[in-house]
């Protein structure tokens, strides 16, 4: 039998200060796309009695329920699952209001005696549940859908140039291609007249519970190849009926549920402008490029107490189970 693999950082929380056991435990299961996370996180929720949280921000479309690789019903039945599906995907998702429902979520299930295993790849959101959130404001529609008008017009490197005339520390750290966040740090300003920095420098609350974080980080090759296989099974699964479904509501193409990988792909294919070879080609490649950003976002923003240099398979899970058992030591009082 293989040994399983050695982790590339060793469980520490044995050595949490006195402070942290007041705060009940959570373990949260991080990884790129077809990295296997949702796999692990079934297993170790049998093992331990954990309630499952999605933390995947476009796993909370119902909608999408293909195309986002959301766990089946077998996998929901054999334990406790939430947060998957329960937005239309003609609405817009965020990190604050999935924050507050998460939050719900874990207290309940530590009510009830269980882990709660938070499960997803959406960096913001695990950061989100961690360390908080700065206090942002809602910002009005028209200033949304100006700035992304904006950047349309403008394009990257023009929209950098115009954001650096009311945030130049925002235009100087963010790269041209990053899209996003210029767009949101654009966005803030003109709605308040306070740089995203400042915003993000106000006092975030202490977390109440503390964390226990795994991290699988599989090497590339098999990863993308994961990822294009993925994509095949999707195909195969229905996600070309999902697609069509979700033509069929003429929902704003600015949405984040018309934006997720494999959505404008399958779409382009539905209108006649691209063979089927050629969508799934192009939606395998977003999917890698996804995958890579995940994997840039977990090096340089997550301290993970342990990491598999693997996809998951049934040998992670003694290591894991081990890591577990280490991090319950140290009980709330």
């Amino acid at each position: 039998m293989d040994r399983p693999p050695t982790p590339a950082i060793e469980p520490a929380t044995s050595g949490l200060a006195p402070a942290a056991t007041a705060r009940p435990p959570v373990l949260v299961i991080a990884g790129p796309t077809a990295s296997g996370k949702s796999a692990l996180a079934l297993e170790l929720a049998d093992l331990c009695g954990g309630t499952i949280i999605n933390a995947d921000s476009l796993q909370i479309y119902r909608d999408l329920r293909i195309l986002t690789a959301r766990p089946d019903q077998t996998a929901q039945a054999r334990v406790p699952h939430r947060l998957y599906g329960f937005l239309d995907a003609g609405e817009r998702g965020s990190a604050a209001r999935w924050r507050a429902l998460a939050l719900d979520e874990i207290a309940e299930a530590t009510k009830a005696g269980c882990l709660p295993i938070l499960v997803g790849g959406t960096g913001l959101y695990l950061r989100a549940i961690e360390g908080g959130l700065a206090p942002f404001p809602e910002i009005p529609a028209e200033i949304r859908q100006e700035a992304i008008e904006l950047h349309r017009a403008l394009g990257s490197v023009g929209f950098r140039e115009r954001l650096a005339r009311l945030d130049p520390a925002a235009a100087q750290r963010l790269y041209p291609g990053d899209k996003q966040r210029l767009v949101r740090a654009f966005e803030v300003v003109r709605a308040t007249g306070v740089t995203i920095g400042v915003w993000q420098q106000q006092t975030k609350s202490e977390p109440a519970y503390r964390f226990g974080t795994i991290l699988l980080a599989p090497p590339r090759k098999g990863l993308y190849a994961a990822c294009n296989a993925r994509f095949i099974q999707m195909i195969e699964a229905g996600a070309l009926a999902e697609a069509k479904a979700l033509a069929a509501r003429r929902l704003d193409p600015g949405l984040p549920a018309m934006k997720a990988v494999g959505v404008p792909e399958l779409l382009s294919y539905l209108r006649g402008d691209v063979p089927l070879y050629t969508a799934i080609a192009a939606a395998q490649r977003a999917t890698r490029r996804y995958a890579k950003r995940q994997m840039t976002w977990f090096r340089h923003q997550m301290t993970p107490d342990l990491v598999f240099d693997a996809q998951f398979s049934e040998s992670l899970l003694h290591c894991s189970r081990h890591f577990i058992d280490r991090f319950l030591l140290t009980r709330p009082v």
